[in-house]
């Protein structure tokens, strides 16, 4: 067998995305080309890698062993590569990290300086809803996840980044006299939800059973950029993060409702496992998180 490193790439591809059309997107390619890269693969092999029903293409079991040995090869030589980077006295290496929706305000003010301090290091970040954040973890796939709420999972270790502070808020359409409400004020409100499993709609629910209020679900909508339109448009009042409405409320678009007993806040979390055998590059980011988080806080979150 001789079959190319480019190969078992274009393969792999092939196998994650299950379409030659979006492996040669992905890979900046024509389809053609990716095309004539399995067809060379599969020439050197007896048993069917994929099998074609339609219009889809689908991956054999072989493929798929196949497909995992490939990964395990394409890993070897990126470590190759990363010690050689190592000796030359240069950080490099991948740093995975996922995070719930909300994240993505916040998670790239703390990766931004170390990233330029480091330009041999290649970030990948995987924002996703909570469940598939923790999942991610428990299987290993990645270094950190980036939560508002801590799981309850003792092979957990956290290092909390910052405070996630939320507000009752609604459009800019609904005249509320300068007062603050009680609390039973989101009795008489349509409100909208985020979905179930998501940390900021477990903080909300929290609250409304402590203080045992009836509130009516208007709506539920998956992320906070999905709630945030609704709002804007009138469906309805939330219970959002300030970290994720502050050009809105600036612009006037949204406006907080004050009502006693907000802001809730929850805490945001870098979390790992807790005999996780770190990388040199995951090592070298969780020193940088703990040197400089307040800094960061200061420069970038003090409005």
């Amino acid at each position: 067998m001789n079959y190319t490193l480019h190969q078992l790439h274009v393969f792999l591809k092939i196998t994650q995305n299950e379409s030659i059309t979006k492996a040669a997107e992905e890979l900046h390619l024509t389809q053609p080309a990716v095309s004539i890269q399995l067809k060379n693969f599969q020439n050197q092999f007896d048993i069917p890698l994929t099998e074609v029903i339609g219009r889809k293409i689908y991956i054999t079991d072989f493929g798929k062993e196949i497909a995992i040995a490939a990964q395990n090869i394409i890993n070897e030589v990126q470590a190759i590569n990363y010690k050689m980077q190592s000796f030359q006295g240069k950080l490099s290496g991948k740093l995975k990290i996922s995070i719930v929706s909300t994240g993505k305000y916040i998670m790239p003010y703390f990766l931004s300086d170390f990233l330029k301090k480091n330009p041999d290091v290649e970030l990948v970040l995987d924002v996703t809803n909570k469940v598939k954040v923790i999942e991610s973890l428990e299987k290993n796939e990645v270094d950190f996840s980036l939560v508002s709420i801590l799981p309850q999972n003792s092979n957990m270790t956290s290092t909390a980044l910052m405070e996630n502070k939320l507000f009752l808020v609604s459009n800019s359409d609904i005249v509320y006299p300068a007062t603050i409400y009680e609390k039973a004020i989101l009795e008489t409100l349509p409100i909208i939800y985020r979905e179930k499993g998501s940390g900021t709609r477990h903080v909300m629910e929290q609250f409304i059973e402590i203080n045992q209020l009836k509130v009516r679900n208007k709506l539920e909508l998956t992320g906070n950029e999905a709630v945030k339109q609704a709002v804007i448009a009138g469906l309805g009042c939330s219970v959002m993060p300030l970290i994720g409405i502050k050009n809105e409320l600036k612009s006037g678009i949204l406006k907080i409702i004050p009502v006693k007993g907000f802001p809730i806040q929850s805490t945001w979390n870098l979390i790992w496992q807790k005999n996780k055998q770190f990388s040199p590059v995951a090592k070298a980011y969780l020193n940088y998180i703990e040197q400089n988080k307040s800094q960061i806080i200061t420069d970038k979150f003090d409005w």
